[in-house]
């Protein structure tokens, strides 16, 4: 990385879905859905093909994508793209209270919606996104699932925009 349009249009279906699959986390079956509908035109045209995968996809698989998020300020595993946009936001130096209050909003959120609270941290504070936990647990299942499908196409175009800067 980084890359440009012509090198990604260009590229063999395995070597594509490696540089942008993990656009969308962990599921770099939307990459691979997308590769045959190349040569895309710019970044945006990209993002778009795979937003329209992501519409296409079923309740459960939709559900499968929000799940592969992992939960803010959480110390575990993730993908690089998710440590790098935490630690931007400070969600890598949250002092023992800011930790506990995370966990506890992580916790009460998945056992209202049954999956992880989703923001596209880019931009944001730990004090903003505490915010919009909070107003976000009194949204409806229904719209809680549409605004974490938002979010999550949110993070894949802040993503492309990182992995593909002239497009």
């Amino acid at each position: 990385m980084p890359y440009t349009l012509d090198q990604l249009n260009a590229m063999a279906e395995a070597e594509f879905v490696a540089a942008i699959g993990p656009a969308f986390e962990d599921t770099p079956a939307i990459a691979a859905q997308v590769w045959p509908q190349r040569p895309f035109a710019s970044r945006a045209d990209l993002h778009q093909k795979m937003v329209a995968v992501v519409q296409t996809l079923t309740d459960d698989e939709k559900l499968a994508l929000i799940n592969a998020h992992p939960d803010l300020g959480a110390r575990v595993a993730m993908a690089e793209a998710s440590v790098a946009e935490q630690s931007k936001a400070g969600l890598n130096q949250l002092s023992a209270e800011e930790y506990d209050r995370f966990q506890q909003l992580n916790q009460q959120y998945k056992a209202t919606f049954g999956f992880p609270f989703i923001l596209a941290v880019a931009g944001h504070t730990k004090t903003s996104i505490l915010e919009n936990f909070a107003q976000r647990l009194h949204n409806s299942p229904a719209v809680e699932m549409a605004t974490a499908l938002g979010e999550i196409e949110k993070i894949a175009r802040l993503r492309l925009e990182a992995w593909i800067p002239n497009a």
